[in-house]
């Protein structure tokens, strides 16, 4: 019978190596860890400081948002790459990985890449700004805030909306706030038979006798079109972006009693049927006739 005796030396030799490796990796996890949360908790502070770095009249309030978002993915790239190389990763690799890395999710998040790009050209060429109200092909909202995603609005009704970079960029954008002044356009229509020049005099009395209508460009009243209701006048002006909803809102409630205290009536369609009665030799017929409200 044979006896296998175990080299006491080479065993105590292994059980050396594989404590000092042990050891080694678990400081190295340790290392990792602690560079992780660090790097983490940098990314923050690091955003918070280029917020405030910026945050004055010097720089848009737009731009401040996506500097910020940058500045922390940037040092998070960097924490996990050291994080990497404390478990033996070399830097060349690691940069190869990314590179690697970086082409495949580009081809599969190709989506998330265009709304990147939107952000960044959207934040250059500023078709908006923080606080302007936008309408992009049906999305509409007070601009809260630019991310290197999507843009954050506030519908008129108080509602937060989240919209893709992409989609914005991609359409036609009217900007609501951008210049200071707008133009008001009512228009409103009075039998056939008034006497329109006294409708227009009493409607250039009320342009006049509003203080927020701006003197340049003038405010005008005209007759600009027919209808099957009578003749359609048009009440023009010029006010600042911030009374604009003021003015219209104040003029649709006096245009009714300017009129009528003229003697004027506002037309309305009516639809008239007459129906049959027995005896009658006659056709149904309708006949639509224009009537006015008091």
């Amino acid at each position: 019978m044979d006896i296998t005796f175990i080299d006491a030396d080479k065993l105590e030799a292994t059980w050396a190596y594989l404590t000092q490796f042990a050891v080694k990796q678990g400081l190295n996890m340790l290392a990792a860890i602690a560079i992780l949360l660090v790097g983490w908790w940098l990314s923050t502070r690091a955003r918070n400081a280029v917020l405030r770095l910026f945050d004055g009249p010097h720089v848009d309030a737009t731009l401040r948002p996506m500097l910020g978002s940058a500045t922390q993915w940037v040092v998070r790239v960097v924490t996990v790459v050291l994080v990497l190389s404390q478990f033996g990763v070399q830097t060349a690799s690691i940069i190869a990985m990314l590179g690697a890395a970086g082409l495949a999710i580009g081809l599969a998040l190709q989506g998330t890449l265009q709304n990147i790009a939107a952000g960044i050209m959207l934040v250059l060429l500023r078709p908006y700004r923080v606080g302007q109200y936008i309408d992009a092909q049906g999305v509409a909202g007070t601009v809260r805030e630019t991310g290197l995603f999507m843009t954050e609005l506030t519908t008129f009704d108080g509602v937060c909306l989240r919209v893709p970079n992409s989609k914005i960029w991609g359409s036609a954008i009217t900007n609501y706030s951008e210049n200071p002044t707008r133009r008001l356009d009512i228009e409103v229509t009075v039998p056939f038979g008034t006497d329109v020049q006294s409708a227009l005099d009493a409607l250039r009395g009320m342009l006049a006798s509003e203080k927020r209508v701006l003197p340049e460009p003038g405010a005008e009243a005209m007759a600009v079109n027919f209808t099957n209701e009578g003749v359609t006048l048009n009440v023009r002006c010029w006010t600042t972006n911030d009374d604009y909803w003021n003015v219209r809102f104040a003029f649709y409630e006096r245009i009714k009693d300017v009129l009528q205290s003229e003697g004027i009536r506002i037309a309305v369609p009516v639809q008239e049927m007459r129906i049959r009665q027995p005896g009658d030799h006659g056709a149904l017929t309708g006949r639509r006739e224009e009537r006015a409200v008091s």
